[in-house]
């Protein structure tokens, strides 16, 4: 059996893009002190996702240069791989994306969003390719919030391609009078959760999620078993660490590979 521990960081919204690194960096020590080989954060962690209703300040370059070397140090110091929903200049346009930091601090790429929700094209312009990435034993992808629950393709090209989990960082606040969840893909609840199931299930995957904690959040963060069964999830809006022990044999990607289109 090859048994990987990943750490999934349910943590608040910050206060401001600088309090983003503090509390991305406290959370890589945890995580490296739990035995976690990985930590993967919600989107746009740092700075913050650009939500209509949040006040962040505008894309600063010498900030993330900053708020990146910082998080590759606290990955160095822990010997943690590090999944950080972030987002970057590409050709002078920002692009949602995902910074991607090797247990020795090395920075081993980014993976941008590729399909934007229509509400994020005024201010970003959408990613190109896709990218796999190795900590260890583990072949992994990354797909950002809406593009992982509505385009099912997003997920398969990772699984295709070796990904024994594909990660996916979300933002997913409550709207004014919505239903409040308690329970991991209730059928009272959004469909999101019902696919994440899906995505772990159609590609014989792990599928983990990770949003923010926020009050009466809709989704939560979960990990997803390649037969489509909830592994663990974390209790709705409260901050910390989901942290779970992956049988990494199960993830066989047998329908991803048999998938023709």
């Amino acid at each position: 059996m090859s048994t990987i521990r990943i750490a999934l960081a349910n943590l608040e919204y910050p206060s401001s893009p600088d309090e983003s690194v503090r509390l991305a960096g406290r959370a890589i020590v945890a995580a490296a002190a739990r035995g976690a080989a990985i930590v993967c954060f919600p989107e746009c962690y740092v700075p913050g996702y650009r939500a209509p209703a949040k006040q962040v300040p505008p894309p600063d370059r010498a900030f993330l240069d900053r708020a990146w070397a910082a998080v590759a140090e606290a990955a160095r110091a822990g010997s943690i791989a590090v999944v950080l929903g972030t987002e970057r200049f590409v050709d002078d346009r920002l692009r949602i994306s995902t910074l991607i930091v090797d247990p020795d601090g090395t920075i081993a790429g980014f993976q941008d969003k590729v399909q934007l929700d229509p509400s994020e094209e005024p201010m970003f312009t959408a990613g190109t390719e896709r990218s796999i990435f190795r900590a260890g034993p583990l072949t992994y992808g990354v797909v950002i919030c809406h593009e992982g629950w509505r385009y099912p393709e997003t997920a398969r090209w990772a699984a295709r391609r070796g990904a024994q989990v594909v990660f996916h960082g979300a933002f997913h606040e409550a709207e004014p009078g919505s239903h409040r969840p308690t329970t991991f893909a209730d059928p009272a609840n959004t469909f999101h959760e019902k696919a994440a199931l899906c995505r772990a299930a159609e590609n014989t995957c792990f599928f983990a999620t990770v949003n923010y904690a926020s009050d009466g959040s809709p989704t939560t963060s979960a990990v997803v078993r390649p037969d489509g069964t909830l592994q663990c999830y974390q209790p709705y809006g409260v901050s910390g660490l989901l942290v779970a022990d992956l049988d990494l044999t199960e993830a066989t990607g047998l329908l991803a590979s048999r998938c023709r289109y």
